[in-house]
């Protein structure tokens, strides 16, 4: 019998990494698309060569690794550089995902996909469910901005690229709702239930 899916989604700053933790804490397989394409774009990483030689030495920090502060302001400006990174590193972010989902060996597999609804034809058929964490647009501006320093004109950019939110929650199957007023207690709650739910949708199938 085949593993039981979930692809998890959400708007840069909805949290949908701490929820992915939680589930990997209970048991849940998670392989996440974001940490796979920081490993291809660390210094050394498979992703680096072609990176190079399609945008050039700049493009690299000091350590060989790629630039991301250079990348996201040149990506999110122009649709065509966004588009060149993508055919380098989407192949590759591929080939592990495979990896990874055939070596999943936990309670069910989650794959944390930021930008699932983008590509909702290649990963509908891919899941059994999909989970959409939802906030509003102010919490996660206020959620970038506390972990990382960007401007909110550089957070908007990176929102616009990204489905509306109204999208996301057009093809949730499940949503877990983590607004700025939400406590770790509740999100946790939340999370926890959706586990247990998708624990028995696994063991139902036939």
């Amino acid at each position: 019998m085949s593993i039981f899916k979930i692809g998890l989604t959400g708007g840069i700053g909805s949290g949908k990494s701490r929820v992915a933790d939680m589930l990997a804490e209970w048991g849940a397989s998670v392989v996440d698309t974001d940490e796979i394409a920081r490993a291809l774009t660390a210094a050394g990483g498979s992703a680096m060569p072609a990176i190079e030689q399609a945008f050039g030495a700049e493009a690299l920090a000091e350590d060989g690794s790629l630039d991301r502060a250079w990348m996201r302001e040149r990506a999110f400006a122009d649709v065509s550089v966004r588009q060149r990174l993508e055919a380098v590193l989407h192949p590759l972010i591929g080939d592990e995902t495979e990896r990874q989902a055939d070596a999943a060996r936990g309670c069910y597999l989650v794959f944390v996909v930021p930008l699932l609804v983008e590509s909702l034809p290649r990963w509908r058929p891919c899941v059994d469910r999909i989970c959409v964490v939802d906030c509003d647009p102010a919490t996660q501006i206020a959620r970038v901005q506390s972990r990382s320093g960007l401007t909110e004109p550089a957070i908007r950019r990176i929102m616009a690229a990204q489905a509306a939110r109204a999208s996301r929650l057009a093809v949730a199957d499940d949503v877990v709702a983590n607004d700025g007023d939400t406590t770790p207690e509740q999100l946790r709650a939340r999370t926890k239930t959706l586990h247990e739910r998708w624990l028995a949708l696994a063991a139902a199938r036939p």
